[in-house]
């Protein structure tokens, strides 16, 4: 099997297992807590704080995180930019 094969049979797949998922919500939710966990883990290692005050950083760490992201996604785009901008010159 090719590779372009192997993500077509893939995307099949996943779109049929979400096709038969009665409730998306609830599947998704166990990776939506670890992921959140994952900031209150990096804000009260030694969970020591009050649940609200480790709750209001862990929400500013994602915050962060998530601009970190969008600023990755726009210097690269920039790049492909810039790049194609050579290509056609």
């Amino acid at each position: 099997m090719t590779p372009a094969e192997r993500t077509l049979r893939g995307r099949m797949g996943a779109h049929t297992s979400w096709a038969n998922t009665a409730d998306p919500s609830a599947r998704t939710k166990p990776g939506r807590d670890a992921f959140l966990a994952r900031f209150e883990k990096q804000v009260d290692p030694d969970g020591t704080l009050p649940v609200e005050e480790r709750k209001r950083r862990a929400t500013s760490a994602r915050k962060a995180y998530m601009q970190a992201l969008a600023m990755k996604s726009r210097k690269t785009r920039e790049a492909k930019a810039r790049k194609a901008g050579e290509a056609a010159a």
